[in-house]
């Protein structure tokens, strides 16, 4: 099974001149806790609301800057065309529960978003995958 049949697609993402108190509006609204920023249609961070606590409020930083003041600048990202176990290895090796999903090498456009609950909903269909996510379970306790 690929990344494709189970991402999110038609991802939320906002511009990359946002303030971090916009960001964490649509946060709520969406109910969603992580936001791609986009600049020139490429993404160039990704906040969550976990960098809103830690590298924002606790820092001091005023809601109105830009969120790419607090985002992580280096997102990290899968292949529509990945193989699903494939994704897990790599969101064990990065810690991570989600990861963006881009169309391909060459234009890196972002088509969705795949968590461990997106792929966890495909595990009646594949008991390998099943035991996979259990055993990459264990490296986010």
């Amino acid at each position: 099974m690929k990344a494709k049949e189970v991402m999110t697609t038609r991802p939320e993402y906002m511009d990359a001149d946002v303030s971090i108190r916009d960001v964490a509006k649509n946060m709520r609204d969406i109910d969603s806790g992580f936001e791609p920023l986009v600049k020139n249609d490429k993404v160039v961070g990704v906040v969550t609301d976990r960098d809103i606590v830690v590298r924002g409020i606790a820092e001091g930083v005023d809601p109105a800057e830009k969120a790419m003041d607090i985002a992580s600048d280096k997102p990290l990202y899968t292949f529509e065309d990945e193989d699903l176990s494939a994704v897990l290895k790599n969101m064990q090796q990065q810690k991570v529960q989600r990861l963006l999903v881009l169309n391909n090498d060459t234009d890196k456009d972002l088509v969705g978003i795949i968590t461990i609950g997106d792929i966890a909903d495909h595990c009646q269909q594949d008991e390998n995958l099943a035991q996979e996510l259990v055993a990459s379970a264990r490296h986010y306790a």
